[in-house]
Parts: C-alpha cells; structure tokens; sequence
C-alpha cells in the first residue's frame, strides 16, 4: 500500500495533538502540519492551560467524559514523568466557589480530577461573597512550553511542520489525500462555519511566587492559576471581539476583581497582558464529511470550537478524530491505497 498523505491545519493544542495521534498510531500516513502561526503566537499560548470544563449542550454527556478522561490521563501521564518540566506541565490544587450554590454540585468530571469534594465552611470564610465550593487537584499546562515539546515528539513520529497560511481547503487537494481541519476561529473563512465566532480572552501575567493554590470564581469570570513560571490572572469573555491588543480597561477590572478574592495579589508585579481569541462554538465539531475539491472528493476531519476548553479535552477529540481518519481510510477507493 502506498504512503496516504494526510495534512493537518491549525498549530494549537488541538491540532499538534490531533497530528501525533495520527502520527505515532497510523504509520501508513505521512502526516504534514501546516499552519500560519505556532507558538509563541497561537490562541493556545495565552490559555491558563487549566484541565477543567464545562458541559456542551449538543454532545452526549459520555463522550463529553471520554473526551476529558482521556485529556487527564494523558496530561497526567506527563505530570509524573520525567518529561514534567520540559512539557511544563503540572498537577495543581485549589478550589471552585460560587456565589450561590450550583444546580450542579458535583459536575461530570469530578471523579476524574484527584480528591474532589465540597470544601468546609472553615475554609469558606475567606470568601464572604461565596455560598459554596469544591476542592480537588487537576494538571495545569503552560501551553508555551507544552507546545513546543509536542511539536518536537510530532517531528520524532515522522511528521512535518509547514509554515504558510492556508487560505481554502482547494489549495490542499492535489498535494493530500485526507485534510483535518484544527483551526479554532479560523473555521469561520477556511469551512463557512458561521457557527464559530471569536470570544476575547485578555489575562495577566503575574510575578506572585508565594501563590500555590487555584482559585476560581464559578462564573468563570474571576480566576488566579498559580503557574511554573508566573501566576495567570484573570480574565475576560468577550464574544464576538477580534481585539488582539491589551486594553487597559479590562486589566484593571481583572485586578480589581482577583484582588478581592486573593488580596495579596495588590504587591504582585504585572509582568505582562496577553490577549487570545477562543474559538466560542455552541459544541465543538468533531465530524467528518466527504468535500468536492478540484473536481474529487475529499475527505475532512473536522476538530475544532472547543472554546476555553481546548486544552482539557484536546487529546480526548484528538483520539476521536483519529478513529474518524482511520474510517477514512477503510472508505478510501482501492485505487487510491495501490
């Protein structure tokens, strides 16, 4: 059988792991990476890289699971080995708490995450404005360093790595022979999905090494992710918002907001303000489908629209889209194989 060539677009968490599962599981395929931007200049880059989530309304509760487990155990794996420092990733503890108590108390992937259980009202004293609270131990991923040692293990597995913009699906047809499409918020030009639209994320970077724990407001809103490097603060979600520049404004209300929950954060040194674009989706799409290109069909992989959940479920939807490439294959003319 001769070599399938298979292109991945998109150099986020979700497209670098998407492109080692195939890699490393398939080795009849020749697997291509393209993309514009890598990191230090992805979306990813300025994700807090926390392992949690929240429910997607169009997709079974099962695999929602399946997908998170997978991202947990995988993370994990690397938290405990002697890769830990080099992927910068790391097992993290600290506490949830909401304002009023949650109609969901215990959320679908509290058995996977370490310790899960609801915190005293000793320890809820210090958040006078809160009702309740979880605590439990998940994996953070300083995705400016995970990137890159995933794209060092993607090259080590015979992938390539291209650097160009890919404008259509059209110019990729006559070179592969599968395409899977990773490419977050650019799914809105690349595929016409209107479904997609951008959510501007804004945190800061902070200078806080006496910070250790987590602490994150329920409504997503107000977040402290102690880090290897720095502490992330945050944050902003700002449907429908392109900006890619700091805006003072939000800096402010981010600081003023954290600083209640952590006072200490008031001596902390803001080391810088980076802004990303999620991609905010209803669900993510992880699908394929057979697409006319220059007169033949294609087939596409779908994965992306994880919204701020990109890194807590990548490898799970990268496992998926790997079992949709390998049906790709199973359908793909004899003629095509020889």
């Amino acid at each position: 059988m001769k070599t399938v060539r298979v292109a991945v677009v998109g150099a986020g968490v979700v497209g670098f792991s998407t492109a080692i599962c195939i890699a490393e599981a398939l080795p009849i395929c020749s697997v291509t990476l393209l993309a514009e931007k890598f990191s230090p200049d992805t979306t990813s880059d300025v994700a807090a890289g926390m392992v949690l989530a929240e429910v997607f309304p169009d997709i079974p509760l099962e695999r929602q699971r399946r997908w998170f487990k997978n991202g947990f155990d995988h993370l994990l794996d690397i938290a405990q080995s002697e890769h830990a420092p080099e992927a910068g990733v790391m097992l993290s503890s600290g506490c949830q708490i909401f304002k009023e108590v949650p109609a969901e108390m215990k959320p679908f992937w509290s058995d996977t995450v370490i310790g899960f259980r609801n915190m005293t009202d000793r320890e809820l004293k210090r958040f006078p404005n809160h009702k309740f609270g979880q605590a439990f131990t998940t994996l953070k991923c300083e995705c400016s360093t995970y990137l890159p040692w995933l794209e060092k293990r993607f090259r080590k597995a015979g992938g390539r790595v291209e650097q160009r913009k890919v404008n259509s699906l059209h110019e990729l047809s006559n070179n592969f022979d599968i395409i899977v499409n990773c490419t977050g918020v650019g799914s809105r030009t690349l595929v016409g999905d209107n479904q997609v639209h951008p959510i501007r994320g804004q945190v800061l970077k902070m200078e806080a090494p006496w910070l250790k724990h987590f602490i994150r407001d329920g409504d997503g809103m107000s977040y402290i992710y102690p880090g290897i490097h720095s502490v992330t603060v945050g944050g902003t979600r700002q449907v429908g918002d392109s900006r890619l520049q700091a805006d003072e404004g939000d800096s402010k209300s981010i600081l003023e907001r954290c600083s209640k929950l952590e006072p200490s954060l008031r001596r902390a040194k803001v080391l810088h303000e980076p802004v990303g674009l999620r991609p905010g989706r209803r669900s993510p799409r992880v699908e394929k489908e057979l697409v006319e290109l220059k007169g033949r069909q294609v087939p596409v992989v779908h994965n992306y629209g994880h919204g701020g959940w990109g890194v807590s479920f990548a490898w799970g939807t990268a496992l998926d889209a790997l079992g949709l490439v390998r049906q790709c294959l199973h359908e793909m003319p004899l003629q095509a194989k020889l």
